[in-house]
């Protein structure tokens, strides 16, 4: 997919108080258990699709990064939204995260971790220089940097 790129400078512009920020991913540490790193690999994608058919669920965007260890960088309306969504019995979260600490958590094959952020949006700055709409921008408002935004410090704080 070729995504369009933005010459010159933008910027994000959230229009909320906060945005939670959620980091989470996995790490192939037997990585020649190839069928075990696999089967948790594949289960992030039908949450993916999930989330995208149900915006109410309150993923505002994504990026994923793939390796030995990968990345998925989300952007989430609140952390009572992701909350709600890892304990949802009709999401496809809740059965898996179970399956995986009955079946592999302890056994050293493939590592999982997150980590989430609650950030006010006057405390976050963000500028995007010849970028597709990415990040934070792309889960919310991509904006041109005008004036009085051309500095970090002048971002920060608005």
């Amino acid at each position: 997919m070729v995504q369009h790129v933005f010459p010159g400078r933008f910027t994000a512009t959230p229009e909320r108080s906060d945005i939670t920020v959620f980091l989470i991913g996995m790490r192939a540490n037997r990585w020649w258990q190839v069928a075990k790193v696999a089967r948790v690999a594949g289960k992030m994608g039908p949450m993916l699709r999930h989330l995208a058919q149900h915006p109410d669920a309150g993923m505002l965007g994504a990026h994923n990064w793939f390796g030995r260890t990968t990345l998925l960088l989300s952007y989430w309306e609140s952390p009572e939204h992701l909350q709600r969504f890892a304990a949802d019995r009709d999401a496809p979260h809740l059965q898996p995260w179970r399956d995986f600490m009955r079946t592999l958590q302890g056994s050293g094959s493939v590592g999982v971790w997150h980590e989430t952020y609650q950030v006010p949006v006057a405390d976050l700055e963000a500028v995007y220089v010849d970028m597709p709409a990415f990040g934070l921008a792309a889960a919310t408002t991509h904006a041109p940097i005008g004036p009085g935004m051309k500095t970090a410090r002048q971002r920060l704080g608005r």
